[in-house]
């Protein structure tokens, strides 16, 4: 709000039923309300009858709550591989989801598809219709993919090299979480030293981090980009054969 800029919320059913004025006042602020699922399962542990509960549950919270339909999607965890691809869009498709922001063009602690065709904006086919998917976008670093602008990818990286990789790229996606700008955050017991590293690192130094970057660069929610993207000119894949 301080720098004018919209974004795109991705919300969770369970906690918008437990702080709905907060959401109302995102969206009341003009941005973008989305779906993150309802309890943050990932998508691989639920099936495809699960998720479906699932999705449906956290879309019907979310609109009685701002009011308005609810027609973009996040996987917790980028948690989408090749063996859910199928069944993943046709429920989407199924509940009114027409835009995605779930890929992870390669590997990741939760899944990641590093075969998916490219870090642009891209038409997936379902039985029903076409589904629109922005996935997390990347850049080349000597040879090999490196997502930069969001999570702790974004909180390890110094911001001279963020804001380098960004105006090289036509299309940056970032993605943060509140924990991302949260330094006193309580610690989780228990996790494994590498894991502990990406959870913590950079926390004190993100929010200013992202105020440059909001600075020098001019973002737009989802449903702005939709609407700017010719999307007769992107790569158009059907959703079976991302399975394959």
């Amino acid at each position: 709000d301080d720098r004018r800029q919209r974004a795109t919320f991705f919300c969770l059913g369970w906690i918008a039923r437990k702080n709905s004025g907060v959401v109302r006042r995102i969206a009341g602020n003009g941005h973008e309300i989305a779906c993150h699922s309802d309890m943050h399962q990932l998508v691989y542990e639920l099936g495809a009858q699960k998720f479906r509960e699932d999705l449906k549950t956290a879309i019907e919270s979310l609109e009685d709550i701002v009011g308005e339909k609810v027609v973009t999607y996040r996987a917790p965890g980028f948690s989408v591989t090749a063996g859910e691809a199928p069944w993943f869009f046709e429920v989407l498709g199924e509940q009114g989801i027409t835009v995605d922001c779930s890929i992870f063009v390669g590997r990741h602690g939760h899944g990641g598809m590093p075969h998916f065709p490219g870090y642009l904006p891209t038409r997936i086919t379902w039985s029903g219709g076409i589904i629109r998917e922005f996935p997390m976008g990347g850049a080349s670093v000597f040879g090999r993919p490196m997502v930069y602008s969001g999570g702790g990818y974004f909180r390890l990286l110094p911001y001279g090299i963020i804001r380098e990789l960004a105006r090289r790229q036509n299309y940056v996606m970032t993605y943060f979480h509140p924990r991302d700008f949260d330094s006193e955050q309580p610690v989780a017991p228990g996790l494994p030293p590498i894991r502990r590293f990406k959870s913590y690192v950079g926390l004190k130094a993100a929010a200013a981090k992202l105020g440059r970057l909001l600075q020098d660069f001019k973002f737009v929610d989802v449903r702005s980009a939709v609407a700017t993207v010719r999307w007769e000119e992107t790569p158009q894949i059907a959703a079976s054969s991302l399975g394959v």
